[in-house]
Formats: structure tokens, C-alpha cells, sequence
């Protein structure tokens, strides 16, 4: 399968490195913003064809998959015109900046019959995927309860800074805590979609609206279930806790590193399984082995996985699941600015 990299910055050279590794897959074309970026692409991948014009790596008839590793303003329409090029998308997180663009990529992925799957690679992780797996066996019964608590320093600037422009990042909630929404809706999809939402934050004094360093957001269910997601990008290095508490046991899982992009970070998931021998002190949980985990790692299993999605015809993660996400990252600021619980609809 021939790929089409669209953005060569720090996290698109991510995507370069994973895709040119694993077998079956080509790194054909490489679109980038800057001479500087453009150089190193040049470079790093002679094979490919380098460009500083996006478009025209849709040009090219060779090229299956578009991957799209851009600013997030610039999602939608890249990869609207790779949909009408007749390629098929990887679109990184967030699939859009509003939901009105969301709605356009699911109009035009109809219109077209070519397929988007959007980055959401936290699945794809030893980690937080053998989470999911835990939960569909009933390990713990139906899960009532998840918190996931983010504690990280500040975000990169990215390329001329478009992480800290509004017009362009869109939403803070956008960048990050969206992950955290999206392992939410996976791990309690038994329960339905969320009705409400509730928000409060706050933010460091010079910030554009929608740029809140710390963040702690209540996701109400029908059933009674509810998540709760904090989290602060005012802090140091990069920890992440998640508990789920479930009707017949629970599960307690954290990932530390000196940044995101650590390989060699401190993880550990536990778990108390329904039936388990329960000694208060003794005995109170179980822990299970993880090989490896971390972005890096699980975005090269997403790009494997989203290839062999693709020649089946299907998507990894769809437009459909991921349009929801960023409604309920956009509610959820809304929420904060208005002080006050919104009802969710997704309609």
C-alpha cells in the first residue's frame, strides 16, 4: 500500500518513521510547510517524493492512503480534497475543528466511497487497549465508574507556534483531552452515549480563550455511570493515572514519563477481577504485564492496523465515532464558559 504523508513536523516524522517501517507499506510522496522541513524530508526519505504543495501528492494516481499530519485547522480540508481525490484517510486527531466539517468528511466519505479513519491510536496500546479488552470479557462487571487523571508540562509550540493560535489548534480540549474522551466513550459504549456534560477550568494569564491549562470535566450516562477526566498541562513531565471501578471489580492503570514521546517510561496495570481472592492487605488486586507502551509505539500499530483496515474495506476508527469526540470536546469548553451542565445531543 502506497502512502501519501501530508505535514513533516515533529509528529508527521513520527508517521514518516512508522510508516516506512513496517513491511507492505511505501512511503511514496511527503508534503511539507517549510523549505527546513522539506530538507529534512528530502533527506531522511530519498525515496520519496518531497513537496512544499500538499495538493499535489493527491495528484499523484499512485498513491492509495493519505495520511494527514497537519495543524489541526487545516484536517477537514486536506482531508476532504484527498476523499475527491479518491484516496483514503488516516486523519490524525481531532478529525475537525467544529462539527460542522465533521459533518462534511461523513457526507463526502458517502459521496465518494473511500473510507477516513481518525487517529485515535491510544486503542491500538498494550496498555489502555488491553483495558477495553478487560471490560468486553466482564472481568469487572458492568463499569459504573472511570477517572482518568492527566498531570503534564505545557504543550509544544508546534510549527510557527500553531499550537497556541486559537484560529489554528481550534480547542485545547481538541489536543489532548480528547484521547481522554475517546477512551471514555469506548470503555462504557455498553451504557450508550453520555447525556450531559459539566465543566470548570482555568488558565494561565496571557492564554486565547479555549486554552485552559487545567480542566476537570463530569460525564453523566442514563444508567447512572459517570466519568470524570482532569486534567492539567501546567504541571511537569508526563503522568497519566486511569481507574475504572466496575459492579464486581475494578481496574487501576498509570503510564509515567519524562514527556509523551518517552520510550522508556514506568507503567503498570492492575486489576481486581470478579471472583478474586480478596485479602484486605494481602491480597487485593492482581497485576497484569504489559510488553511496551507509549504513543510512539501505538502509533506505528495504528498505521499497520489502519492498512489492513483499508484493503478490507473498513475503517480502524470511524468518522461516524470520532465526530463525536470533538462534539463533546467543543460542549465541553462551552460548558466551562458558561458555567453550567449541558445535555449532549449527537444527532
Amino acid at each position: 500500500m502506497k502512502f501519501g504523508l501530508i505535514g513533516f513536523g515533529a509528529w508527521g516524522r513520527q508517521h514518516a518513521q512508522a510508516i516506512a517501517g513496517l513491511p507492505g507499506l511505501a512511503l511514496t510522496a511527503i508534503a511539507c510547510s517549510s523549505e527546513d522541513s522539506a530538507r529534512a524530508a528530502a533527506a531522511a526519505y530519498p525515496g520519496a517524493r518531497v513537496t512544499r504543495n500538499w495538493r499535489e501528492v493527491l495528484d499523484d494516481p499512485g498513491i492509495d492512503t493519505i495520511d494527514v499530519a497537519t495543524p489541526n485547522h487545516l484536517h477537514a480540508e486536506v482531508a476532504l480534497a484527498a476523499l475527491r481525490a479518491g484516496k483514503d484517510v488516516l486523519l490524525e486527531k481531532p478529525m475537525a475543528t467544529t462539527v460542522a466539517d465533521c459533518d462534511a468528511l461523513l457526507a463526502a466519505e458517502r459521496e465518494t466511497g473511500r473510507l477516513v479513519s481518525v487517529g485515535h491510536e491510544l486503542r491500538q496500546s498494550a496498555q489502555w487497549g488491553r483495558i477495553k479488552a478487560l471490560i468486553d470479557e466482564d472481568a469487572i462487571g458492568d463499569p459504573l465508574f472511570l477517572g482518568i487523571d492527566l498531570f503534564r508540562n505545557f504543550y509544544r509550540s508546534g510549527a510557527a507556534g500553531w499550537r497556541y493560535d486559537r484560529a489554528r489548534v481550534g480547542s485545547w480540549m481538541l489536543e489532548e483531552a480528547v484521547h481522554y474522551f475517546d477512551l471514555a466513550l469506548w470503555y462504557l459504549a455498553r451504557h450508550g452515549d453520555p447525556v450531559s456534560i459539566r465543566a470548570v477550568g482555568n488558565q494561565r494569564a496571557g492564554r486565547e480563550a479555549g486554552m485552559y491549562d487545567n480542566v476537570s470535566v463530569l460525564l453523566r450516562y442514563a444508567s447512572g455511570a459517570y466519568v470524570t477526566i482532569n486534567q492539567s498541562v501546567a504541571g511537569f513531565e508526563h503522568h497519566l493515572v486511569l481507574e475504572i471501578a466496575g459492579a464486581e471489580g475494578a481496574i487501576r492503570t498509570h503510564w509515567s514519563g519524562t514527556m509523551d514521546r518517552d520510550h522508556s517510561a514506568a507503567f503498570d496495570l492492575r486489576v481486581q477481577p470478579k471472583g478474586f481472592p480478596f485479602e484486605r492487605g494481602v491480597r487485593e488486586c492482581e497485576r497484569l504485564a504489559i510488553a511496551k507502551s507509549g504513543e510512539v509505539f501505538e502509533l506505528t500499530e495504528q498505521i499497520r492496523l489502519t492498512a489492513e483496515a483499508f484493503a478490507a474495506r473498513r475503517a480502524l476508527v470511524t468518522a461516524a465515532e470520532a465526530r463525536k469526540r470533538v462534539l463533546i470536546c467543543l460542549a465541553a469548553e462551552r460548558s466551562l464558559l458558561e458555567n453550567r451542565e449541558l445535555e449532549l445531543a449527537f444527532a
